[in-house]
């Protein structure tokens, strides 16, 4: 009886196929392969899912990210004898005065503010074309100025365009948006409630899921999530935090070289700068856009100043010391990572690509780790034996 597992193991049929970590991964690729193929036949079965995951996503994740940010404080203030419940009353207390007042002030300046740039696009578009001419009309440049009058005529008119239709439709677009959105005003709705139960009760989330495992699940299943649960956590409140940094460090930069719609521009870059890797860009090409239009050459480049200060502060300073290597991912695995959320899932992709791809990452190493434990694939002392055999 003892012979045949022997003799199974020494067989061609175990070492070139059962043992072969070649053709175990094709098997498993060519499974995984299978069953998307099968979900893709099948997809009309999970439409109602979908449109489920759909409507709740949103409440769900803004509940989300207010938890990461609101526990700590919560937390802090139980272990000083203050009730839990009294603490995210005061909480919800402070965040709706925040809310009214950036209805009735922050709003409506940011709002002015982008009809106003709106409406004044035509004669920003003349200032750079002036601009572009001047510089063009260098001999030096000479060679390049068809190519860079037709490019300014056609970006001219593309934004000429674009701020007559939006100065026109803005404030009915909005309107419109925030009455017939059902789901964002259902989101709205439900999101506090959400928040107030997960404060309430998230500290039981591990515990309430990994008993509904089997026992043996159980420990590494908790293992799992409280790390998933940390690295959500500290990547949520350091984007946050570093964000609102960035932006008061605008607020401060951008007014003191004079640049109009300062505080706005600070604003929108503070919101960009949640967007990993991208974001500094995507602030840049506004600022500089309007620093050119509004004041030349001279106001662009005191823009682009403020913008590698800024830029050094923020790397050298603030990323190090609220994000410190916690995602320990490389650069071009963050762009990779961001274009696909982008083209998948447009801009919810670009925000969520991050933290899900962290999330994934937790499982598959733990994954890969339970697998190599059981498989003997991995099991160097039965490799060094089967040589010694063979």
């Amino acid at each position: 009886m003892s012979q045949e597992p022997k003799n199974f193991k020494a067989s061609i049929f175990f070492k070139w196929f059962v043992n072969n970590k070649m053709v175990t991964a094709l098997a498993i690729i060519l499974l995984l392969l299978l069953n998307i193929l099968l979900i893709n036949k099948v997809n009309f079965i999970f439409q109602p899912v979908g449109e489920f995951l759909t409507t709740v996503s949103l409440p769900v994740v803004l509940a989300a990210v207010f938890y990461y940010l609101l526990n700590p404080i919560v937390d802090f203030l139980e272990k000083r004898k203050i009730p839990r419940l009294a603490t995210i009353i005061i909480l919800f207390i402070v965040i709706a005065g925040l809310i009214i007042w950036g209805l009735a002030v922050a709003i409506p300046n940011i709002t002015n503010s982008t009809e106003i740039f709106a409406k004044r696009v035509p004669y920003y578009v003349t200032q750079i074309q002036d601009q572009v001419n001047d510089t063009l009309s260098n001999q030096r440049f000479e060679q390049f100025r068809p190519q860079m009058d037709k490019l300014m005529q056609s970006l001219g008119n593309n934004l000429i365009d674009w701020s007559k239709n939006f100065s026109a439709t803005a404030v009915n677009s909005l309107t419109d948006i925030i009455s017939k959105t059902a789901n964002v005003l259902i989101s709205l709705v439900v999101f506090p409630f959400v928040l107030f139960y997960l404060l309430r009760d998230g500290q039981n989330l591990n515990h309430f899921i990994t008993r509904l495992l089997p026992p043996a699940w159980r420990k590494d299943s908790s293992k799992i999530l409280t790390e998933m649960n940390n690295q959500l956590s500290n990547y949520v409140r350091g984007q946050v935090i570093v964000a609102f940094a960035v932006a008061i460090l605008f607020c401060i930069g951008l007014p003191i070289i004079g640049l109009r719609y300062a505080i706005t521009l600070a604003i929108l870059s503070g919101f960009f700068n949640l967007i990993p890797f991208l974001g500094f860009y995507l602030a840049l090409i506004p600022a500089l856009t309007i620093g050119l239009a509004t004041g030349g050459p001279i106001m662009m480049i005191k823009v682009l100043v403020v913008f590698i200060i800024e830029q050094t502060i923020e790397g050298r300073l603030i990323s190090p010391l609220v994000l410190g290597s916690q995602l320990d991912m490389h650069p071009i695995t963050v762009l990779f990572v961001l274009l696909t959320g982008a083209k998948i899932f447009g801009l919810w992709g670009v925000l969520l690509a991050i933290p899900f791809y962290t999330v994934v990452k937790v499982v598959v190493v733990h994954t890969y780790h339970w697998y190599k434990d059981i498989s003997d694939i991995y099991n160097e002392e039965l490799l060094e034996e089967e040589k010694e055999q063979g």
